[in-house]
């Protein structure tokens, strides 16, 4: 088998997609998607490079492939490139998958559980707003729930303001939903070591499943700062393009749970690799996945053959995303993603739904300080 053509494929609906069809000379193709949102473009570009490369080659090679497009440039792969990466490697799987007739994760080593933990998404305008929300969440069977520091409406974020609101948010969560559900609360590196500190420490007394992405990332030293001065549960991760970049945050063990994004960091082929590593201090995942559903699709896999997964992010249930475009995505039931029994990654891409979802460029919020200044979004 060789690979005979590599397409891309962008979409968008409330966000923007980049999904990739890996072609070979036996019929057989595999699906794949990239995870950097708002720059599709450039993935797109970064995929037009590694065409020549791929094509002839042997599908079943992805560990070879990888190192190939990684290394290949003589420059390490970074974002944009391990997201191009990611989406080829994730086609990679499926089509060797579907060539042997079982599932991506019987791949992997089989299953190391039944059923995958996820969250959703909850947001309200007010702390009222909020409880409601994921009161409504807890009635449909979720039995995680995340929500991320709020801004006002005119994308002002100031960290006093918002720290205060966080702290009753997560109380009034707690005190509504009682000690069973667990609650995420995503910082979304918006705050400082100041007010980052401060948040994490009030919440430790109302138990949040975790804190995320508390601080930056760029440096993993400020980690270390804010580890030993709180007991609360951190998640951080989901920016990390590699292997290499999550080591010091594992191996230093300043992290509860890893935000691993195997669209982002590099696919399945690296994602394995990345939780072998948490796997040996302990760490378990929490993977980031707002991307769609080739992404839930593809994390799935990975989340039931490894035994330290925690929680998947889910965002919206499949078959309330792109339904026409992604074929026989999985059951979700009860809170749980449930092992998909189809070859490959178990889902179909139909291009002849593309009309509905014209691709335009998107551009993220971009928050600001009273000032003026700058914040992450």
């Amino acid at each position: 088998m060789k690979i005979t053509d590599v397409k891309v494929y962008l979409a968008r609906d409330r966000r923007t997609y980049c999904f990739v069809v890996v072609e070979t000379d036996e019929g057989i193709s595999g699906l794949g998607a990239s995870g950097i949102g708002a720059r599709e473009l450039a993935v797109q570009g970064a995929i037009a490079h590694f065409k020549p490369l791929l094509i002839g080659q042997d599908p079943f090679r992805a560990e070879h492939i990888w190192q190939l497009l990684f290394r290949g440039g003589f420059y390490p792969a970074q974002r944009i490139l391990t997201a191009a990466i990611a989406a080829i490697d994730i086609a990679l799987w499926d089509i060797k998958g579907k060539a042997l007739g079982v599932p991506v994760y019987e791949l992997l080593g089989g299953r190391a559980r039944d059923r995958v933990l996820t969250y959703n998404h909850n947001h309200g305008e007010t702390v009222e707003e909020l409880v409601a929300c994921c009161q409504r969440s807890v009635d449909e069977g979720w039995k995680a729930l995340r929500w991320k520091l709020a801004h006002k409406a005119d994308d002002i974020l100031e960290p006093d303001a918002a720290v205060r609101d966080g702290i009753k948010e997560i109380a009034a969560l707690r005190m509504a939903l009682g000690d069973e559900i667990k609650l995420a609360l995503d910082v979304h590196t918006r705050l400082n070591m100041v007010h980052s500190l401060w948040l994490c420490q009030e919440a430790e007394q109302y138990r949040p499943f975790f804190i995320e992405d508390p601080l930056r990332v760029e440096n993993a030293e400020s980690y270390r700062n804010l580890r030993r001065r709180t007991a609360v549960p951190l998640a951080a991760g989901e920016q990390y393009n590699s292997k290499w970049e999550f080591r010091q945050v594992i191996e230093e063990e300043l992290i509860d749970y890893a935000r691993i994004d195997p669209c982002i960091c590099g696919g399945i082929t690296e994602a394995k690799k990345i939780a072998a590593a948490c796997e040996t201090h302990y760490i378990e995942l929490a993977l980031h996945n707002p991307i769609g559903p080739v992404a839930t699709s593809a994390f799935l896999h990975l989340c039931l053959s490894v035994p330290n997964c925690a929680v998947l992010e889910l965002p919206r249930r499949p078959g309330e995303n792109l339904s026409d475009l992604v074929l026989n995505q999985p059951e979700w039931q009860d809170g749980y993603l449930l092992p998909p029994t189809s070859p490959g990654l178990g889902i179909e891409f139909n291009p002849e739904a593309l009309s509905k979802y014209p691709f335009s460029m998107n551009e993220p919020t971009h928050l600001r300080r009273a000032d003026g200044s700058v914040t992450n979004w």
